[in-house]
């Protein structure tokens, strides 16, 4: 089916993004983006790499309009901060559970 045979039919979508401390920008950056088939791959490959995938269709959207490699632009800080933050507590609750030591 595409896009053209059914009207509720949406390509998907899918952003990665790179961010690394160390760098003296400080801001992340767009490392990939693509439509449906490369979309799936993006998401695939982040899986087998043990990354967070995010599904946020609206976050996707406005990450889809920043060039590839480049740094995302200042009116998206907020959004990708928050972002980064829910990967920083993901990624250090799961030693806490592992250990015993979570209390959820």
């Amino acid at each position: 089916m595409s896009g053209q045979d059914h009207p509720s039919y949406t390509r998907r979508q899918a952003t990665a993004l790179a961010y690394d401390a160390g760098n003296r920008e400080g801001t992340p950056r767009v490392v990939a983006k693509g439509y449906g088939i490369v979309a799936e791959m993006i998401v695939q490959r982040a899986k087998e790499a043990g990354l967070y995938v995010h599904e946020s269709p609206e976050m996707v959207s406005l990450l889809m309009q920043v060039d590839l490699d480049a740094h995302i632009p200042p009116a998206l800080y907020q959004a990708v901060a928050e972002l980064l933050s829910w990967v920083y507590r993901l990624e250090n609750e799961e030693p806490m559970r592992e250990s015993g030591r979570g209390g959820r």
